[in-house]
């Protein structure tokens, strides 16, 4: 539900467009995390819908249907951990012009599926950030068509039956994610500035104060996704989730059959965000990192404003199960409980009064 215009004047500037960005990204490219076994990677990935790119001793390479090289990069590692993104840009000039910001490494050609080149960075939060330039595209994959509808006013299917395929779900293509940040405001900054990302929505807290930014690719008037990465304010840096295209809601209602009955966990689903509209269903990977299964997302161009919400679980779904608490309840070992302190201490977006109205709302 959208704020009425007699809330108090926010604590905290929002997440907004930056009027001149250094460049403007084109496509949220890849993901790379790490994994200590590459073969149980794999065997979620392809259940979860992907298809292998390529593969080597210390390295998973996953696709999905469309154009794109690769949109998943498993590295062998001792310890699991989310590593970073891939940003992509349209022409060269703009991989120069990043090459130079502050803590740019130089340009470098791209060994990943597609080649190209890339100049990586490193977000406020601490993230890997991989920008790329003049990958080749990959050969699109066919998938099924959407099925058909019978709706009320029209029938779009006469003398004929719906079986859609009982098989992983073809993903298309990498959609968005989502990430938790401690230094909420620099971070988010960091991307409008840098990247042209426009905030399609805030959610804040009742006191006003930002915790959730659902930012879109400036495309012009060129439909963006409604999201393609967004932040939600937290106590430590970390990933979210990750979120990927399949074709229709069948496709969706068959993915949760087929990981269900392969033994991978649910996390949540199905149903409809609110913001951003998608069907979803989201599930565990072996290291419990959470992958979404999408379809039927909003599109904005660049001149669609900002809206403002409060957040709250019920702000999470038009329908469907309510989003359970274990969906956003943090990890407190030790580890964590010291990030916790020391992000207390240092960050200017984190407070105890602000950790304990997160709490009330989904703890």
């Amino acid at each position: 539900m959208t704020i009425p215009s007699m809330q108090p004047p926010l604590v905290t500037p929002q997440p907004a467009r930056h009027p001149q960005p250094t460049v403007k990204a084109t496509a949220l490219a890849h993901l790379i995390f790490e994994r200590p076994d590459l073969d149980l990677a794999e065997r979620f990935l392809v259940d979860f819908g992907l298809r292998v790119a390529r593969r080597d001793a210390d390295n998973l390479y996953m696709r999905g249907t469309g154009s794109a090289a690769y949109c998943y990069q498993v590295r062998r590692a001792e310890k699991t951990r989310f590593v970073g993104l891939g940003l992509a840009l349209a022409c060269r000039a703009d991989l120069e012009t990043i090459a130079r910001l502050p803590g740019a490494s130089a340009i470098q050609p791209n060994q990943a599926p597609g080649g190209g080149e890339k100049v990586c960075l490193t977000d406020p939060s601490g993230f890997v950030v991989e920008v790329v330039f003049g990958q080749a595209p990959a050969e699109v994959i066919p998938h099924r068509p959407a099925l058909p509808l019978n709706q009320v006013d029209s029938h779009a299917r006469i003398n004929g039956t719906q079986r859609p395929p009982i098989t992983p779900p073809e993903v298309i293509r990498l959609g968005h994610v989502v990430l938790e940040v401690a230094d909420f405001q620099a971070t988010c900054a960091w991307y409008t500035r840098h990247f042209g990302l426009i905030p399609s929505d805030v959610q804040v807290l009742p006191d006003g104060s930002p915790a959730v930014a659902f930012m879109r690719l400036d495309l012009g008037n060129e439909p963006a996704d409604h999201h393609t990465l967004a932040m939600a304010q937290g106590f430590m840096a970390t990933y979210s989730h990750s979120a990927y295209e399949v074709v229709d809601a069948d496709a969706v209602g068959v993915g949760q059959r087929i990981l269900q009955e392969r033994g991978w966990k649910h996390a949540w689903g199905i149903g409809r965000h609110i913001l951003g509209s998608q069907i979803f269903d989201y599930w565990q990977d072996p290291w419990g990192d959470k992958h979404e299964h999408y379809c039927d997302g909003d599109l904005f161009t660049s001149e669609r404003p900002t809206g403002l919400h409060s957040v709250s679980p019920e702000a999470m779904a038009q329908w469907g199960q309510r989003m359970p608490k274990s969906f956003t309840k943090p990890v407190l070992n030790l580890t964590n409980l010291r990030l916790l302190l020391r992000n207390l201490r240092r960050s200017p977006d984190l407070t105890w009064r602000k950790l304990v109205m997160l709490a009330r709302l989904f703890g």
